[in-house]
Parts: C-alpha cells; structure tokens; sequence
C-alpha cells in the first residue's frame, strides 16, 4: 500500500546570528537569531512545518541542538531530522563557500539527516577552512570535493542564492553549473531574492534540476520571506530529499518568491550615484550618469549575458512560482498590524492563503486587506531593487 502524501510548506535556509551563550555564528546576521527562537518563531508565528538551520555545522550549534534533544524538547524522527512539538521539523545544514575555478566564490547548502552525520561532516570540514564555528567559511577543496563529500554522507547538496552577483555559481563564477558540480549528482538549485523559475530556465542545463526558493533569513522577520511547498508523506529528512529528486510521487508542487524586482539585486546598479543602468551601460560596466565604475552587476543582466536561451523552456516538472509579497514589504502593515493579524490569524501562512479579503478587512481595514490580496497575486506596483537596496512596493 502506498503512503499517502501530504503537502507542508518548506524553507530551507535559516541562518543562526548566536549561539545560546552569545557566541557569534553568522556575523551579518542578528543577534535575535538563536536556535530555539528561530524554530518557535517557524512553528508559533510563521507556520512553516519544515525548516532548515543552514548553520547546523558549527561545533556549539550542534551541541544546543543535542541538548534540546536530550532534554525532550527536539525528538529525533526515524526518518530523519528532529520534530518540535508536532509542529515544526528541523533538518540540520551547513553553508560552506568554495573559489570558483576562474576567480569568484559560491556558496553551497550541504544538508545531513542527524547530528551524528552532520558531525562527521563537521569534523571534515574543520579540517579546511580557518574557523568552523563561523557560518559560510571558504573551504580549502573544490566544489566538486565538497559534493562528492556530501554524497558520501547520504547528504543533500544544494547550490545556493545560485544568480546573486556576490558568492553564487552563476552569479560570479562561470556560465554554466557544470563548470563547478556534477549535475547528476545535484540535489537542487536555490534561486535566490532576486530571479524566479522563468529567469533560470533560460538556461538549457537545468532542465533537469529542481528549483527550491528559501528565506535566506538573516533576521527572525525574515523567515518565510521565500519558501516552498512539498508533497511527501511525512516531513523528515529522507522524504525531503525525494521531494527535491521527484522520486515515488515526491516532489516541490509550488515555489513561493518575492517577485525579482523587489530583490536587493536584481538589476546593475551604480553605487556612486545610486541609480539603475539601462542594458549600454551594463555592456561597458560604467555608468552614463557620472562616468564611475562602482557597479554592483545584477542578476537580471547577468542572467541575459551568460544564458543559452532568450525565452524560458519549463520542462514538465517544473511547478508554478508564485510571487509572494512577505507582510512586512505591504505599505502601512507595520509591527502592530501584524501582531494583530498573527493574533487573529495565528500564522503568516495563514494570513497569505488562508484568509479572505472580508476576513483580512475585518481586522486591518479594506485598504490593507485589499493590498494583502493583490500582493498574493503580484498585482502591486513595485520599484525596483538593486546594489544591495530593495525594491518597494509602491503605495
């Protein structure tokens, strides 16, 4: 008898600011990003059944994790991954940086399916980078040397943020993933705040690799900014993993993003003056405006000089990408607003499927109810992002 499959939302790369004594992990992130406030924040507020701590592979992360294991708070599934209260897996990753084999450096998600493994892991790459207590160290291995590594291990090997012009494949390394992995052997690719399905599928490689969209929180806010939704039978780490290879009915159904405008680099942008440049001015990497060369290149001008399509070609397993305006980006829903939808509500999942616009009308008022539901059809007018600034939803 087959197993009957489910549908939960996913997003796979968390990071971790501090460690429960206020040890730094990942530095850019904030300090309000501990491990238990991340995975009550996914259950309690969010919504979010599966998430993924992309900093699992630091030595004292790891041992908060066991702890919350030991002291009942975290159970150990059979399947892989650590279950919260019923609410909420944990699956355990790492992010781990390599130079690009003509300059340039990516970034890579290596996921294991408990502690044990991820410490064998971690033990490995200690041994290759400066300090592995820190989040999204350059490893001293190839990229091809880290995936086979994680294959190794039974692990999931994912390319992340794979278009942004600072530490991805795509973004600053070469014009082909082929250059870096072994397509075969690639569990996903990560499309990042700034490009969606149409963006990456004009390039004929990929046809054959799952998108997965993740938050790449740097803050609790950020949480669920991008996720997914997956169908499996139970959410443990080895259903995951059939989801993302699209094995026995397993698969990604829905991959929810911001609309690549409002990423923070989705066109090249002159930092100098602060402004757009057209497609002349991307070509000379200079700007018309003020003649400076302090161009951060973005993804949508990138992805148009290295692709080996005009137009995008979805192969039949490709499911649709929603955009997904998160509650904070919606002009006049500040803190409060939100807190009293959550209170209403009870998650932000819930306030971007669930509710109706007579439902959000008679908590927030019309106008930011009907701006929520425009916002879940991608019908808001949007200002867009670039050189590290994002975009914004016009009011």
């Amino acid at each position: 008898m087959s197993a009957k499959l489910r549908e939960h939302f996913l997003d796979l790369h968390i990071h971790i600011g501090r460690t429960q004594d206020n040890r730094p992990v990942k530095i850019t992130a904030g300090k309000d990003l501990t491990f238990f406030e991340i995975i009550r924040e996914a259950a309690d507020r969010k919504g979010i059944a599966i998430i993924g701590i992309i900093d699992a592979v630091s030595p004292p992360v790891l041992d908060e994790i066991e702890d919350y294991v030991k002291s009942g708070v975290l159970t150990e599934l059979p399947g892989g991954g650590y279950d919260y209260l019923g609410r909420t897996t944990l699956l355990l990753g790492a992010e781990v940086e390599t130079s690009g084999p003509h300059g340039g450096a990516a970034h890579f998600g290596i996921w294991m399916r408990d502690i044990r493994t991820m410490r064998e892991f971690s033990e490995w790459l200690g041994e290759r980078v400066t300090n592995r207590v820190l989040s999204s160290q350059r490893a001293r291995c190839t990229s091809f040397e880290l995936q086979a590594k994680c294959a190794e291990l039974g692990g999931m090997f994912i390319i992340n943020h794979a278009f942004t012009p600072h530490k991805s494949v795509l973004g600053n390394c070469v014009p082909r993933v082929a250059d870096m992995v072994e397509l075969e052997h690639l569990t996903a690719l990560e499309l990042g705040l700034s490009s969606d399905s149409a963006m990456a599928d004009l390039f004929s490689e990929l046809g054959g690799v799952t998108f997965v969209s993740n938050s790449d929180a740097h803050s609790l806010a950020k949480i669920g900014r991008e996720y997914n939704r997956v169908r499996v039978a139970e959410p443990t780490f080895d259903e995951v993993k059939k989801a993302l290879q699209r094995e026995d009915g397993r698969g990604v159904t829905a991959n929810y993003g911001l609309d690549p405008l409002l990423g923070k680099y989705h066109r090249t942008f002159c930092l100098a003056c602060d402004e757009v440049l057209d497609t002349a001015a991307v070509q000379s990497l200079s700007c018309p405006s003020c003649g400076g060369t302090k161009i951060v290149r973005g993804v949508f001008d990138r992805i148009r000089s290295i692709a080996d399509r005009t137009e995008p070609v979805h192969p039949p397993h490709r499911p649709p990408y929603h955009y997904q305006v998160p509650l904070e980006f919606i002009p006049k829903v500040g803190k409060r607003t939100i807190v009293k939808l959550l209170d209403h509500f009870g998650t932000e999942m819930n306030v971007l499927h669930q509710a109706t616009e007579e439902q959000l009308a008679d908590v927030v008022g019309a106008k930011i109810a009907r701006d929520i539901v425009l916002a879940r059809a991608g019908k808001l007018a949007i200002a867009t992002g670039g050189g590290g600034i994002y975009g914004k939803i016009l009011s």
